[in-house]
């Protein structure tokens, strides 16, 4: 490529910009998302920015000035005050020794009728500047103004009730909070306390159900069984009286409450069946001589029905009924000798034989451990015992199961 010749007389001149003036039209230029976007600030907006800015600058340290001023100004006359204070308290204690002085002097002139008139001129004249400086202070400064000071004690008043309303305030709070967690404490507490109280009465009452389990093993032989809830019924009517509303909002802590009741109405039921099914030994002290069933007849030696079980013991030892009742025999009857027979309702009904004494009569109402008699060998007996027999509705069952159910 060639280079394309200057023309004779001619000379190359490069072109410059001319410079542009501080406050000449500025552009900024914003980029976003592959745009741009351009902002022009003309020279007069950015002249009265400068202005806004210098004045602003301006305004703040004026304010800044008039500040510190006021605070040096105020310094100074909480100083005056001190001062002023400083001085009346000192003028008022040399009135007061003035005072002091002439009563003295007064009073020794009196006795002594020799008193130096000029020198009591001058403590009166003393007293009478000393008064009058008190008076000065006292008109030109507003602080011992009666109308200020009145003032000044009621805002102190009020900023010290305040300060102890606040402080009961706290101390309330902290009294709320302490009282919330021992709440919290005696709940968990009492939840503790129910837990062991449900099972407490859990276990009493399982005790019950596990002997009533046992006579049923009995009784399963013959082709029976005992169901303690059967006549767990009750009428129902009456007026209606709507119920009350309860004040508990601790949901768990009411069903803890409903089980605990549940469990302790369980436990009374059985409480109350087991007292009249006849639990337990009638003789405190024995030892079996002949077992429920088949057994060789003492006085024949033949294989013959054993309807009880003989429990052998000294003549005399008590016997004692193991359940509620009703006596519906109380005499001799033959093989048995003298025999007591117990009604316990519920289809239960147990025979004492063999006794040495008989204590009731028939008809008589017996309760649990009431003694009915004493240990004998009445009948056809070869020696002190008692013969025992549990019936359930009519048939005869082994007495063992019953005697060693424990109820309780």
């Amino acid at each position: 490529m060639k280079r394309k010749k200057l023309e004779p007389g001619y000379s190359y001149q490069p072109h410059y910009n001319d410079a542009e003036g501080f406050f000449a039209d500025k552009e900024i230029i914003f980029r976003s998302g592959g745009r741009a976007k351009v902002f022009k600030i003309s020279s007069r907006l950015q002249v009265f920015l400068l202005l806004f800015i210098a004045a602003a600058a301006v305004w703040s340290f004026y304010s800044y000035h008039l500040y510190n001023k006021s605070g040096r100004i105020i310094s100074y006359k909480n100083q005056e005050l001190d001062a002023t204070r400083d001085a009346y308290a000192d003028l008022i204690g040399d009135f007061m020794n003035m005072h002091k002085n002439i009563n003295e002097m007064l009073v020794l002139a009196d006795s002594k009728k020799s008193a130096n008139k000029k020198e009591i001129e001058n403590y009166k004249l003393q007293a009478s500047r000393v008064e009058d400086k008190i008076k000065q202070i006292a008109e030109e400064k507003d602080w011992v103004s009666n109308d200020i000071i009145k003032e000044k004690l009621n805002l102190n008043e009020a900023i010290l009730q305040r300060d102890i309303a606040a402080s009961e305030r706290d101390e309330l709070r902290r009294q709320i909070n302490e009282m919330e967690n021992v709440v919290d404490e005696l709940k968990s507490a009492e939840m503790e306390v129910f837990d062991q109280v449900e099972r407490i009465a859990g276990k009493e009452a399982d005790k019950i159900k596990n002997a009533f389990g046992g006579i049923n093993k009995a009784l399963k032989r013959k082709g029976l069984y005992f169901n303690p809830l059967a006549n767990r019924k009750s009428g129902k009517g009456g007026p209606y009286m709507p119920e009350p509303k309860t004040q508990l909002k601790d949901k768990a802590l009411q069903k803890k409450i409903s089980a605990i009741y549940k469990a302790a109405d369980d436990l009374q039921y059985y409480r109350e069946v087991s007292e009249y099914v006849p639990l337990g030994k009638p003789v405190w002290s024995y030892w079996v001589t002949s077992q429920y069933g088949t057994r060789s007849d003492p006085f024949r030696g033949k294989r013959a029905s054993h309807k009880g079980v003989d429990l052998a013991s000294r003549t005399g030892n008590k016997i004692k009924v193991q359940a509620h009742g009703r006596v519906t025999r109380a005499e001799y009857a033959g093989g048995y000798g003298n025999l007591v027979v117990v009604d316990h309702g519920n289809g239960f009904v147990t025979k004492y034989g063999h006794l040495n004494k008989i204590y009731v009569k028939k008809g008589q109402k017996v309760k649990l451990n009431d003694t009915l008699g004493e240990v004998g060998t009445t009948g056809r007996s070869t020696g002190p015992h008692l013969h025992y027999e549990v019936l359930f509705n009519g048939v005869d069952v082994d007495p063992m199961p019953f005697i060693k159910a424990r109820a309780s």
